[in-house]
């Protein structure tokens, strides 16, 4: 272990979903502005060996990293916040360490010793922690727990966290995350929830340096006086974080409070330069404030079967690349999700779409809905509204394509109807033996994979380049038998692989569509706030080019079910 590199746990109180990943990510960019080089590391509890094969109905988006591992939707925000690619070591789940210890131990690699969760389970918690720190030759590892502190499963990853400041007492700082609510019949801000976490917390042997207040309002200095004096730290030491329209805003106004220099003197640390090199994401700040006019864009899926609740979760980066480019387009981006099955079933119009001034098809898995998304994509090329296909919403693209313009009526996808006597989408040979083998987790396409762009077309004038790397994660493939027909009738592979086996970009001529565009790859994992993706910018423009709203005033996002 490098002797000055220093270490800041985030951890959670009360309840999860409430800020953590966005506390940690805001306290990385303070942090960087600083000068300091910073990893982030994310710690999940679940004895998954990763996030791939988790409902995202439940767990929320899987976010891919350029090395391929499927990772928790957090990974995506660091990475935005940041403006940095993150490596598989910034990724820990109880299932990889599980898994390590035990293989480790079958094959005698504890010397015949008794293995148990203290010291080796611990202990490899702190070697990944120690890895990643190595690898990523940072100065400041940033490591979130998930969960909160009551929760069982956490109980190894904060052992490990105690024994490495009892180790190194002045390189550990913790931060905890907690929410303070405000009961409707009471209308006041209770803190004895907050109390009672951080008394968990002093339970394993840890007393929180810091204290982030989450709640729906501003923390008055008479509850900060309370929590200071109930959890032993001082009042400076306990941070406002109130609600706001944007996240973005957070790192901003955390260091209103000065929560980077409150970081850096637990850690006994000095800037080594002026926080003002936040200036740029300040600039980005503004234009999600400064939007001229509104844009209208649907996204027609089918994860939303949350009951009443819509779990937009799902499509984190897909909301967050909409609402980058809108933002750089000046323009105030209005999401409504739009879930297939009722277009399917016909329980809705699929004529509603010309409301819209944009349609986005993301990614997805199975049969559910399908029928209802292609006849979407349909309307959208017919009617000529903007349409961004995602993954699967390149697929069906091809599929809808071929089926009402190349006048082949049975088109289809065999991972939804694998005896289609035209199986325009196939699966991948070497997949085939895989699901055979009942290899599921881990199996598919994942990760970067470099692209070769066709002249004079959107997709090449939009990267400016001929060779672009993006993330994948998915089985199926454009079929190459029928690539030719498909072409012929007027469709544009304008990505294709290197060696030119897999289609990676289809798209119409825009004398035939003003933007009509399906990606194989995932283009929302690589847009971040101050590099908007090249694609998300074109659908953004050509979407705002067919909007007819009028200019808007006040500056918001908006996500809404229909």
């Amino acid at each position: 272990m490098n002797k000055n590199h220093k270490y800041v746990f985030v951890v959670g109180g009360v309840m999860s979903g409430v800020g953590k990943g966005i506390a940690t990510s805001a306290i990385g960019q303070i942090l960087q502005a600083k000068g300091f080089r910073v990893n982030p590391i994310k710690i999940d509890p679940y004895l998954n060996v990763d996030a791939g094969t988790m409902n995202p109905t439940e767990h929320g988006e899987v976010f891919v990293l350029d090395s391929g591992l499927e990772t928790d939707q957090d990974m995506g925000n660091y990475e935005r916040f940041l403006n940095m690619d993150l490596t598989s070591e910034d990724y820990m789940t109880s299932g990889m360490v599980y898994k390590h210890v035990i293989e480790k131990e079958r094959n005698l690699g504890y010397n015949g010793k008794c293995v148990e969760a203290i010291p080796h389970i611990t202990g490899d918690i702190t070697r990944r922690i120690l890895l990643a720190a190595e690898k990523t030759r940072s100065d400041i590892s940033l490591i979130e727990i998930g969960g909160t502190v009551g929760d069982y499963q956490n109980m190894m990853f904060l052992e490990a966290a105690r024994i490495l400041r009892l180790k190194h007492p002045n390189s550990v700082c913790f931060v905890l995350v907690s929410y303070l609510p405000v009961p409707a019949k009471l209308g006041e801000m209770k803190t004895k929830p907050t109390q009672t976490a951080v008394r968990q917390l002093n339970s394993y042997g840890i007393q929180p340096d810091i204290i982030i207040a989450r709640g729906a309002v501003p923390l008055d200095a008479r509850r900060k006086e309370k929590i200071g004096i109930s959890c032993n730290v001082t009042g400076e030491r306990v941070i406002s974080a109130p609600d706001i329209s944007s996240v973005y805003d957070v790192p901003i106004n955390f260091e209103k409070d000065k929560l980077g220099d409150t970081v850096l003197g637990v850690l006994a640390l000095k800037a080594k330069k002026n926080g003002s090199a936040l200036k740029e994401w300040k600039k980005f700040v503004v234009k999600t404030k400064d939007t001229k006019h509104e844009v209208r864009i649907a996204v027609v899926g089918k994860y939303f079967d949350t009951g009443e609740f819509v779990l937009s979760d799902a499509y984190h980066s897909v909301i967050e690349a909409v609402k980058i480019s809108a933002f750089w387009n000046k323009a105030r981006p209005v999401l409504t999700w739009i879930n297939a099955k009722e277009y399917e079933t016909g329980t809705r119009d699929v004529s509603e779409l010309a409301n819209f001034d944009g349609v986005i098809v993301p990614g997805g898995f199975g049969s559910s809905g399908i029928e209802g998304v292609i006849s979407a994509i349909q309307y959208a090329r017919e009617h000529k509204i903007p349409y961004f296909g995602l993954c699967y919403g390149m697929q069906l693209m091809v599929v809808e394509y071929a089926r009402h313009v190349a006048k082949m009526k049975n088109a289809h996808t065999t991972e939804i109807d694998p005896a289609t006597s035209q199986p325009v989408i196939d699966i991948m040979p070497e997949q085939k033996q895989l699901l055979a083998d009942g290899h599921y987790g881990a199996s598919m396409r994942l990760g970067a994979y470099k692209a070769k762009l066709k002249k004079g077309t959107i997709a090449r004038d939009a990267y400016g380049k001929d060779i672009i790397s993006e993330r994948h994660r998915h089985r199926y493939e454009v079929n190459p038998k029928f690539i030719e027909k498909i072409t012929a009738a007027g469709l544009i592979f304008s990505g294709m692989s290197p060696s030119g086996e897999l289609m990676e970009i289809a798209e119409l001529p825009t004398e035939a569509h003003p933007f009509m565009l399906g990606t194989q790859f995932h283009p929302e994992f690589k847009s971040r706030p101050l590099a908007p993706h090249p694609l998300f910018n074109r659908f953004i423009a050509a979407a705002i080019k067919n909007s007819k709203s009028v200019p808007v005033l006040t500056p918001f996002v908006s996500v809404r079910r229909m």
